[in-house]
């Protein structure tokens, strides 16, 4: 049994962000393969998100205190597991150091020492490792991916003649939506027809209130409701020409940026910032900008709206990256690895003690007998 560990701030939710549906997928792909794969929610209760996911086996515990008995094989989400567990225990480390090291209680540090260090980009494993004082090349990357349905939803004729731009992330400052609003001001949007559209993620929480009251009376922006699906989020994708990603990098590390890659699944030429791990997420239609720059992203902007939508050579090019196949391939390949090196390690550990235990008792006999050489006859 594998068994994905949210031990997080809030519950499990479904369309809340890129950690969920990353772990929801691999799940799914597990269970695809006949591979028994649950999700261990801590301290939530049943009120822990499972009603977004009928089609997942969850399982919830008051503590991490509960994990040290269970067989199965453990990957903590974001948050590493903070007790001792039978088998190897992993950690998939979402999220940038700003949000989760020194600033977040939750955040275990030294649990995470001794974890299985997993990391959803080479950008966040180079982070982690220089944090942790590792050798680069320690923390493996288990890239995120896109679920099928963005490589199979229909692309819908553009009837407006507008270009369709999509802003699909979360109502927040770190996610760049000032620096879109802003861009929208700059001389190389003047030459653009388009409209914009953007979906109420997270406009319930934090900064977001304020800034769907902005957006819902900004003259050139339609809001829509939040998809909760992949299958929604890929046909809302694939009614649009661009995907837009302004993603700051003041306030935030993106360690990868899913939904580029999902754009570029559904046909969408995607801009986004130069920054974090996002420029490991070009399938081909990347146009990659100056984060924090309003010029910068007007000028992308106008590159895609005249490149317009991957064409079906090269959504076909894009749809053989970041698979979810490929994705869980990663994983395992390493679980796998770790579970052949260990009876290998036992044998070391053990070899090792009987080879100080034979320099022991050498030293002891030796000892002995210069002792006994020093004895008067």
């Amino acid at each position: 049994m594998i068994s994905f560990v949210w031990a997080g701030k809030d519950p499990f939710w479904a369309g809340r962000g890129g950690s969920e549906n990353y772990t929801a997928g691999q799940v799914r792909e597990l269970m695809r393969r006949g591979i028994p794969t649950r999700i261990i929610t801590v301290g939530f209760g049943e009120n822990d998100g499972r009603d977004g996911f009928p089609d997942i086996a969850f399982k919830s515990i008051k503590t991490q205190d509960e994990l040290r008995n269970l067989d199965d094989i453990l990957v903590g989400v974001t948050y590493p597991i903070a007790v001792p567990t039978r088998r190897q225990a992993y950690v998939i480390l979402h999220c940038p150091l700003n949000s989760s090291l020194g600033r977040d209680p939750l955040f275990n540090l030294e649990a995470v020492s001794h974890a299985r260090m997993l990391a959803a980009s080479r950008f966040a494993a180079k982070m982690w490792a220089t944090t942790m004082h590792m050798r680069p090349g320690k923390i493996p990357a288990v890239y995120p991916f896109a679920e099928t349905v963005f490589s199979q939803v229909q692309r819908p004729a553009n009837t407006s003649k507008k270009v369709r731009i999509l802003f699909g992330s979360r109502l927040t400052v770190d996610k760049g939506i000032y620096t879109l609003l802003a861009a929208l001001h700059m001389p190389s949007m003047a030459d653009i027809e388009y409209e914009i559209t953007t979906t109420t993620a997270a406009s319930n929480t934090g900064q977001g209130p304020v800034i769907r009251k902005l957006l819902e009376v900004h003259p050139l922006i339609k809001m829509v409701e939040a998809r909760r699906s992949p299958k929604e989020m890929a046909k809302l994708m694939a009614e649009h020409d661009i995907l837009v990603m302004p993603s700051s990098d003041i306030y935030w590390k993106e360690i990868f940026g899913i939904v580029s890659v999902e754009a570029q699944h559904a046909g969408c030429r995607v801009v986004a910032s130069n920054a974090g791990g996002i420029p490991e997420t070009d399938c081909g239609g990347l146009v990659l900008v100056k984060p924090d720059d309003p010029q910068a992203l007007a000028n992308g902007l106008a590159r895609a709206a005249y490149l317009g939508p991957l064409t079906a050579a090269e959504r076909m090019y894009a749809t053989s990256k970041f698979t979810v196949g490929a994705s869980v391939d990663k994983l395992l390949a390493i679980m796998a690895a770790d579970e052949r090196r260990q009876p290998l390690l036992q044998k070391q550990g053990t070899l090792v003690r009987q080879q100080l235990d034979f320099a022991i008792n050498t030293i002891s006999e030796l000892g002995l007998r210069v002792a006994g050489d020093k004895q008067p006859s």
